[in-house]
């Protein structure tokens, strides 16, 4: 036990910007240049020991472990759908459960990481949260997610998108998931391009503005209704922040280039699947650069919701592209394993 205390007294490696580890490794006296070195290592060879740092110093590298280590994340169990979807079940350091989702696309594979253990926003369509809200994710947890799932999976090298959509409310931990955001985007670290990493959100409008201000990754937002009442019955967060202020907060998002906001909708049969829906959300959304993605309800076991028919889907659909907008309807991927959008819960099931 004792071990174990003065284990997790040291400074994690993983929870550092490269400007930390330089701060940190200055303190020691060493060169700033080191940073890079260290960082490199961590997550371009996705090393997990000091030892094998080979271009430091033994001197340094026994310096640097007494007070410093570098934490890891433990793949517990991976299942395959029959689409080719894999779902990661990473068990964390002190026993709790995440879940990331590979999705294969055309020519390169999509990771779907968690930032929360559980989830707080208490959306009614959504199994992540009827599991109750164990705590945030530590910055190297989320960054561990994409780490380990580049060195120990076959697809590794062929992640070419991030994902914030897994387990919990991103902007619910905003300073962690923004950390993680500047490792995985550093040059020294995984070097991925802002524009390769998607942030969703169910609709925190004021970290939705502090985001724009922060980085530039993409943003994907879970609308999944035109008009308050029926959002708010669907998301509590709704009743926090309306839609008219979800969308001025989007307005002011800042998109380079020809970027254009996501709109994620889940279609349930019955209560937000209507023509008027569709013609509403059209008029609702004049103004906003946006796309929209239809994603038919995935159905899990006690689900109180139904998934519309093809032919729903498909009107619903065509009243968006009438109105001169691009909407998608998102094959739902990894239905057999519950890894599909809203049914990650973050438990293993007990097989025995």
């Amino acid at each position: 036990m004792q071990h174990r205390e003065n284990h997790h007294k040291k400074h994690d490696l993983k929870n550092m910007t490269l400007d930390e580890i330089e701060l940190f490794i200055s303190g020691l006296g060493k060169e700033k240049y080191r940073a890079k070195q260290i960082m490199k290592w961590l997550y371009r060879s996705g090393i997990t020991s000091f030892n094998e740092m080979s271009d430091l110093s033994k001197a340094f590298r026994a310096e640097i472990e007494s007070i410093a280590r570098i934490s890891s994340l433990m793949i517990e169990e991976t299942q395959k759908s029959v689409d080719g979807t894999k779902k990661i079940l990473f068990r964390l350091e002190d026993g709790n459960v995440i879940e990331s989702v590979l999705i294969r696309e055309k020519n390169h594979w999509t990771l779907c990481v968690s930032t929360q253990v559980g989830c707080q926003m208490g959306c009614r369509f959504c199994l992540t949260g009827k599991y109750g809200f164990k705590r945030n994710l530590l910055p190297s947890e989320i960054v561990d997610q994409v780490t380990i799932s580049r060195f120990n999976t076959p697809e590794g090298n062929d992640i070419k998108n991030i994902v914030m959509m897994g387990m919990g409310e991103p902007l619910a931990n905003y300073e962690n998931t923004v950390k993680a955001i500047k490792i995985i985007t550093n040059d020294a670290g995984m070097g991925f391009s802002k524009r390769k990493i998607t942030v969703s959100t169910c609709g925190i409008a004021p970290m939705i503005e502090q985001l724009g201000k922060d980085t530039s990754v993409n943003l994907a937002v879970s609308l999944n209704a035109p008009d308050n009442d029926t959002r708010g019955y669907l998301m509590p967060i709704n009743r926090l922040y309306s839609i008219e202020r979800l969308i001025a907060a989007c307005k002011s998002f800042p998109m380079p280039q020809r970027r254009r906001i996501t709109f994620e909708y889940i279609l349930i049969d019955g209560i937000n699947d209507s023509d008027g829906d569709a013609e509403r959300l059209a008029n609702l959304m004049n103004g906003v650069r946006c796309k929209f993605n239809l994603i038919p309800f995935n159905e899990f076991p006690g689900s109180e919701f139904k998934t519309p028919s093809d032919a729903r889907i498909d009107a619903f659909r065509k009243i968006l592209i009438k109105h001169k907008y691009t909407a998608v309807t998102r094959a739902s991927k990894g239905r057999d394993i519950l890894a599909a959008c809203g049914q990650l819960r973050g438990t293993k099931e007990n097989t025995r």
